[in-house]
């Protein structure tokens, strides 16, 4: 598990453009914490997974219109069309299921 996370955490940064601080903001943790996980010196409650990989799904999703540093500030913006709250705090909250929608309205944008 330990190694997952560390490959998740990477990816979010690869992907995505996300620091470990941004990763502790999203997943309300400290960012001491997120530094034990990339250690191997702790692991995410099973909570904090599941925000965590949302976070990876969305970042996964939007990597596929937008660089990193656009993915990072796509998470952190406040979206019209999702009624002015940012992605970042709806994941945070569990309610992944919104943003989503939204990438499916950008993918099918993109093909028209």
């Amino acid at each position: 598990m330990t190694n997952a996370v560390v490959r998740i955490i990477e990816e979010l940064k690869n992907r995505g453009g996300l620091k470990g601080t941004d990763v502790a903001n999203i997943a309300s943790v400290s960012p001491t914490t997120v530094s034990r996980w990339i250690a191997g010196k702790a692991l995410p409650d099973p909570q904090t997974q599941l925000v965590i990989s949302d976070l990876r799904y969305v970042v996964d999703r939007l990597s596929e219109f937008y660089t990193p540093n656009e993915t990072r500030l796509w998470l952190y913006s406040k979206h019209r069309l999702l009624n002015g709250e940012r992605a970042v705090d709806l994941i945070n909250q569990g309610e992944t299921e919104k943003i989503l929608t939204v990438v499916e309205s950008i993918d099918e944008a993109s093909f028209t």
